[in-house]
């Protein structure tokens, strides 16, 4: 349900659970071609009027709402749990952890995507023909970032770097970048917070990115502890609620289901407050 907030302002090696697993660099380098980067024609579309309008309709609602859509709207296959696009035990380090989480605005924008290897594996070519999902030579990953989006960053588990310190998020502050997601660790956590971005990882790390990992791909989907975010997806990032990403193919029913559900259980907490049963109170309103 909707809570009174603060004004809210407006990632085995390449695999994602709901795409096929890739057995080898071959079959992964064919897969580039498909996915448009995030500054393409198409992609750049979608920051259009259009776009904020809907960005902007969204932060009447909280992740919890977000999600209640999602697991009404997506179909999981057979013996797969629903995620309804939580990003599971993601936290904010930056610009506060754990304290004063009311006061951050929630951030809402398309994603773009960084996938990193261990520093040992082989990078797959860029097949693709505009070359948009590698990092070319001679160039520094995160110079990449894209403007006005929310960063996500795929780190191999179980390693013990950090992915993103706090060069890097001046770079992404200077660029534009809303926030940065991290499947792993970050490090130089009053570096971070000086950026004022909102900056979500896992965990910490003292060891510098080298140590163990490199960037391998941009602009591809990634696996975020089990949830696909594929470019151009929107990102949902509310530090007391937590995480969620709305696929963009299901952003339009996701805005039009909302309102019911809210409304819905608006009505069943009404009811509650006045003596009701839950369950007299769900199969009144919810049942419906």
């Amino acid at each position: 349900m909707r809570i009174p907030r603060t004004p809210l302002l407006s990632l085995s090696l390449f695999q994602t659970p709901l795409r096929p697993a890739y057995n080898s660099c071959s079959a992964y380098r064919a897969s580039f071609a498909r996915y448009r980067p995030i500054n393409c024609p198409a992609q750049r579309s979608m920051t259009s009027g259009s776009l904020e309008a809907k960005l902007n309709a969204l932060q009447e609602y909280s992740a919890c709402d977000i999600s209640d859509a999602l697991l009404k709207i997506q179909k999981v296959p057979k013996g797969e749990t629903a995620r309804a696009g939580f990003l599971a035990d993601l936290v904010p380090y930056s610009p506060t952890h754990l304290t004063n989480l009311e006061s951050q605005p929630k951030i809402i924008a398309p994603a773009s995507t960084f996938k990193f290897l261990s520093k040992n594996d082989l990078v797959p070519e860029d097949t693709s023909p505009s070359k948009d999902h590698s990092i070319p030579s001679g160039t520094h990953w995160v110079d990449w970032a894209q403007p006005g989006t929310i960063v996500f960053i795929e780190q191999p588990a179980d390693q013990h770097c950090a992915a993103l310190g706090g060069i890097m998020a001046a770079r992404m502050k200077v660029l534009g970048v809303k926030a940065a997601l991290v499947d792993g660790r970050v490090r130089d956590l009053v570096e971070l917070r000086s950026t004022q971005l909102q900056i979500w990882a896992r965990a910490t790390s003292t060891v510098g990115t080298g140590a163990e990992s490199k960037p391998g791909a941009r602009n591809v989907p990634v696996n975020i502890g089990g949830v696909t975010v594929s470019p151009g997806d929107i990102a949902f990032c509310d530090p007391v609620e937590g995480a969620v990403v709305i696929p963009a193919e299901h952003l339009d029913e996701v805005l039009e289901l909302m309102p019911k559900l809210v409304a819905a259980d608006d009505k069943v907490k009404e009811d509650v407050l006045k003596g009701a049963k839950v369950f007299d109170a769900f199969k009144e309103h919810r049942g419906k």
